[in-house]
């Protein structure tokens, strides 16, 4: 594994206030999406308490916006490995095998166990899950709920059975709770983080809790670009933490651009209205201002083709015909149809002025989805010790460059449920101990160093400079236009920053991107989620690796390569 010092540094944590309140639980979970909600309880079964910490409230992340739904050989006539397969070609060879394998074997059972959990997916006539297609599937393997809401109905029923719960002194949640850093000991371990609660009484304010484990489910950092469909919370804050505390961050170049998202005019910025591949998966298609099929031909899936391919075809045919956007053409599937199998994404639609019964909709590609992130093995634990990673925030090698469409709720479910078989048997194994808490100083951010806050007032140039350099289409000028433009940002007098979560959420998208910027700048050739315009072939004589970034305790950073097989 060759090594690398990078140009850039970063710093070792954000200057916040000294911790004003401590707790204290076995584990630490991070997030209230499909991962961190599995993880916690399923942890809670096996260990004395699970500290449940979430950043706005319980139903607020990522998977509630899950519109397609969750991928699995449920079908007799389907297999696990038709799925590891479909899975492999959509990662254009970066996928671990065998975390892939993990993914499409155990997820089955993992999504009748939600089902006895109480989500209710859609049935057909018969009574048994109804399963759709979506882009890269050769297999009808998608279960939905609500038609369009499936992750709104996974993550009520996950938070259903944490209520039902609610006054086990096992577990405990804390809402409005933001991570600043994370705090290990002298050796090394990860045994806790600094939070920051919007509360009253006891925690308010910057606190430290510590734990024998900390688990990050943190979610995306689609909060990264001008425009994404991830919700507001996506600033990477699970994962900018642990890439400043040296955990090992992997594929962070490969970010997954949806391609028909709603467009809603040049200079729309935040979240945007999502439309589902399932509606191509129902017989939508792509088409131009005039009206040609342009997905025809380009790929064997024709519009169901695997979402990088689609992406960079609408992009080629918006510089080849100077617009910015295409259309997608539903209405061949009628008022009633759409609206009992996409009510939320027809609704959505009819608010903004669209119907897609009658009218053309306009779509582009906009930031959908980190298939990199924190580095783990197939029992979600990180390069560091006691921090364990799962969903969007991790990197378990399932996506590779390109995730397949609907894996993202499923490697949630199948990964938090390992973890939360990893941890009380390594607990009751003596791994991992009591945590030692660490001085106020040093929970406090002291060891921060130079630029480790950046105004929240600069968060649209950071959204700004990322999307024009290190967005859909990079080639060598842009990212290194946006690396120096992200270094001066960097550079800025930290004292004109006051720490608060805003600050510390727009410092954690620099950092991001910094590192993000670095990795794609290096990988010379297109692959999956990453195009490059300079370099628009793959090419695996040289970049059939994975390059991950660390930070030192000096504050370098180090690129390293692993090669694939």
């Amino acid at each position: 594994m060759p090594a690398a010092p990078a140009s850039l540094r970063l710093p070792r944590a954000l200057a916040a206030p000294a911790p004003g309140w401590t707790t204290s639980a076995d584990v630490i979970v991070v997030g209230s999406g499909i991962a961190g909600l599995t993880c916690a309880l399923r942890l809670r079964e096996r260990v004395d308490r699970v500290l449940l910490v979430t950043k706005t409230v319980l139903d607020e992340g990522s998977t509630a916006w899950a519109q397609g739904g969750i991928a699995a050989a449920l079908d007799p006539e389907d297999s696990p490995q038709e799925h590891l397969e479909d899975t492999l070609v959509a990662g254009v060879g970066l996928c671990d095998r065998a975390a892939v394998e993990a993914l499409v074997t155990e997820g089955p059972n993992r999504v009748r166990q939600l089902v006895a959990l109480g989500a209710e997916f859609d049935r057909d006539a018969e009574g048994e899950i109804k399963l759709t297609r979506e882009g890269g599937h050769h297999r009808d393997r998608i279960a939905h709920a609500g038609g369009d809401a499936t992750g709104r109905e996974i993550s009520r029923a996950l938070i259903a059975a944490l209520d039902r719960v609610r006054d086990d002194p096992g577990i405990e949640v804390v809402e409005h709770a933001l991570v600043v850093d994370l705090l290990d000991d002298d050796n090394g371990t990860i045994n806790g983080v600094t939070l920051h609660v919007i509360g009253e009484g006891q925690l308010d304010g910057v606190g430290a809790a510590y734990a024998r484990a900390v688990v990050l489910a943190t979610g995306g950092l689609g909060q990264i670009y001008t425009s994404t469909t991830n919700p507001p919370v996506a600033t990477g804050d699970g994962m900018a933490a642990a890439l400043r505390a040296g955990a090992r961050m992997t594929d962070l170049e490969f970010i997954q651009f949806h391609p028909t998202v709603l467009f809603l005019g040049e200079g729309s910025t935040g979240q945007q209205p999502l439309i589902s591949e399932a509606v191509r998966g129902e017989g939508a298609f792509l088409v131009d201002a005039a009206g040609n099929r342009f997905m025809q031909g380009r790929h064997e899936l024709a519009d169901l083709a695997p979402r990088d391919v689609v992406a960079r075809a609408i992009l080629q045919t918006m510089r080849e015909q100077d617009t910015d956007h295409v259309f997608l053409d539903a209405r061949h599937l009628g008022a009633e149809f759409l609206e009992e199998r996409f009510p939320s994404i027809v609704a959505s639609c009819r608010s903004l002025g669209f119907d897609p019964a009658t009218d053309l909709l306009p779509v582009a590609p906009a930031q959908h989805y980190a298939s990199g992130g924190i580095e783990t093995d197939l029992r979600g634990r990180s390069s560091l010790p006691g921090l364990y990673a799962c969903g969007e925030c991790s990197c378990t090698g399932v996506h590779g460059a390109n995730r397949l469409a609907s894996n993202s709720l499923l490697e949630g479910l199948v990964f938090a449920s390992r973890i939360a078989s990893d941890i009380p048997a390594r607990i009751a194994a003596g791994e991992l101990p009591e945590p030692q808490p660490v001085t106020p100083e040093r929970a406090g951010g002291a060891e921060a160093g130079p630029g480790a806050l950046l105004d929240n007032s600069q968060r649209l140039t950071v959204q700004r400079a990322m999307t024009a350099g290190s967005g859909p289409v990079r080639s060598a000028e842009s990212t290194a236009a946006t690396a120096a433009e992200l270094a001066d940002l960097a550079a800025l007098p930290p004292s004109t920053a006051e720490p608060g979560p805003k600050t510390w959420e727009t410092t954690n998208l620099l950092h991001l991107g910094q590192a993000l910027t670095e990795l794609a700048h290096r990988r010379e050739e297109t692959r999956g989620g990453h195009v490059r315009s300079d370099f628009p072939e793959r090419d695996d004589a040289r970049w059939l690796v994975r390059q991950s970034v660390t930070v030192s305790p000096d504050r370098t950073v180090t690129v390293t390569e692993r090669s694939m097989p």
